[in-house]
């Protein structure tokens, strides 16, 4: 479904990404791992046309997007979830999730899907009038994973979602994560800080550092590799 090929990036003078290689295919959850500073939301902002590759190809659905704008790259099927959340803060819940579907016209299934959301994220409905920056930082980030949702994206796209959270919400989150990749086969590309809990919850893994990809695996395999215990596991 997606593929980077020999990516590269830059931040004025600086290489953010440096030859970087990777692939997921269709209804897989895979997590990108690494230190920070390491180039891991580089890569998802160049998925998503923010940051764009200087080198090489980023393919999805065997087709070049590399050089598209953002929104066009979004109304192909790729929604993200941005580290920090970002929602619109004055908005309320719903205008938020509505904004999520903004591009879209089949009002009946907009209506299901946000039956959906709410099913998913039952405080959102007791929430749905207020306004976004008055939620809890787990009801936030319940509501960025929503709002994405709401485009109802092939590839989501999530970075950092367990960041500033309390680890029940984290656990909750994860949870949601797996059941939206299971129920609907969306394909989810996680990139996060708890290593612990991203391989745990992912089918394969690259390791990043320094901008270049060092390791990949099934996450089995890397949740047992000495190196990776030692360096983000803490074992």
């Amino acid at each position: 479904m997606l593929e980077l090929i020999d990516v590269e990036a830059h931040y004025g003078n600086i290489r953010a990404l440096k030859g970087v290689n990777i692939s997921l295919s269709e209804g897989e959850i895979v997590t990108l791992i690494g230190a920070n500073g390491a180039g891991k939301t580089t890569t998802l902002m160049a998925v998503s046309g923010i940051v764009p590759a200087s080198a090489g190809e980023i393919l999805f659905m065997g087709k070049p997007i590399h050089e598209l704008t953002p929104d066009r790259i979004a109304s192909l099927g790729i929604s993200q979830v941005p580290e920090g959340r970002h929602i619109f803060q004055r908005m309320s819940v719903m205008e938020n999730l509505h904004m999520g579907a903004f591009t879209r016209r089949d009002r009946k299934e907009i209506k299901r899907d946000l039956e959906y959301v709410f099913e998913l994220f039952p405080v959102l409905t007791e929430r749905r009038h207020q306004q976004g920056g008055t939620l809890s930082g787990g009801e936030q980030q319940m509501l960025a994973i929503s709002r994405a949702l709401m485009a109802r994206p092939k590839l989501l796209l999530l970075d950092e979602p367990s960041l500033g959270l309390a680890p029940k919400i984290v656990k909750q989150i994860f949870e949601i994560i797996r059941k939206i990749n299971r129920e609907h086969n969306t394909t989810v590309f996680i990139v996060e800080q708890n290593a612990n809990l991203a391989l745990q919850t992912a089918d394969r893994g690259y390791v990043m550092e320094n901008g270049s990809v060092v390791l990949s695996d099934e996450c089995s395999k890397l949740i047992s590799n000495d190196k990776v215990r030692e360096a983000y596991l803490g074992i």
